[in-house]
């Protein structure tokens, strides 16, 4: 459902995204794992269509979201890290605008906006401005819109900003279990404990370099001495490594 071919990113000669090439499989749950500056975002702007790249090419779904950015758009989903949502807008029609976005008309879209809400527990603000929501608030409600037209491929960068443990957790759970269901998700995250919890892969980048890219099993058999993925982590992307 995702794949990136020698993709690259340059911002004033410098390679941000540096010849990067992987996969992810439909119902698999990737975690992209790097330090600050690493590539991780400027990768995801490629793969959402928001950067153009320099060399090579991204596909969502076998669509080349340059070439074909309608057909990829239509399978995608994103939720950035701090989600830009109108503010004089209440949490309903934001999602009434959303579904007008991809077309979505029918007698069942009131009941799937509701159940949306209430999955990611933000039904108390249908009704209520936007600018009037705390950051965590906002946050649930840009997942509760983002999953609204039923995307294959959801894109989410450090969605755990503003969470609180309980919906950490209720986010991790919705995310799970719609990817036993077919979605794919493709996450960039610091919280390295959460990411060795609910990741079937994981990549990891450091200055625009792929270092590493398996399940969690097998990026710890990298390590020169057991130990969490943390501790490989920091191993793998030290600056003298």
């Amino acid at each position: 459902m995702i794949r990136t071919e020698h993709l690259g990113k340059t911002f004033g000669g410098k390679a941000a995204v540096d010849d990067l090439t992987l996969t992810v499989a439909r119902g698999q749950f990737f975690c992209f794992l790097g330090p600050n500056g690493a590539g991780k975002t400027t990768t995801i702007k490629l793969l959402t269509g928001l950067l153009r790249p320099t060399s090579g090419r991204a596909l969502i779904g076998g669509f080349d979201i340059v070439a074909r950015p309608v057909e990829a758009k239509r399978l995608l989903g994103f939720i950035p890290d701090q989600p830009y949502l109108y503010e004089k807008l209440t949490g309903g029609e934001l999602m009434q605008f959303v579904a007008g976005l991809y077309g979505m008309t029918g007698d069942g879209l009131a009941e799937r906006i509701t159940g949306l809400l209430n999955a990611f527990e933000v039904a108390d603000a249908e009704d209520l401005l936007i600018g009037d929501l705390s950051h965590g608030m906002r946050q649930k409600l840009a997942f509760a819109s983002t999953f609204l037209h039923e995307p294959q491929v959801v894109v989410v960068d450090e969605p755990w900003v503003g969470l609180d443990p309980k919906s950490i957790r209720n986010v991790k759970t919705y995310l799970r279990d719609r990817t036993r269901a077919g979605l794919t998700v493709f996450m960039s995250t610091h919280t390295l404990s959460i990411a060795e919890e609910v990741a079937d892969r994981i990549g990891i980048i450091h200055q625009g370099r792929l270092l590493a890219l398996g399940t969690v099993a097998e990026i710890k058999a990298l390590a020169t001495r057991p130990g969490t993925l943390e501790d490989i982590f920091l191993e793998l992307t030290r600056d003298d490594a």
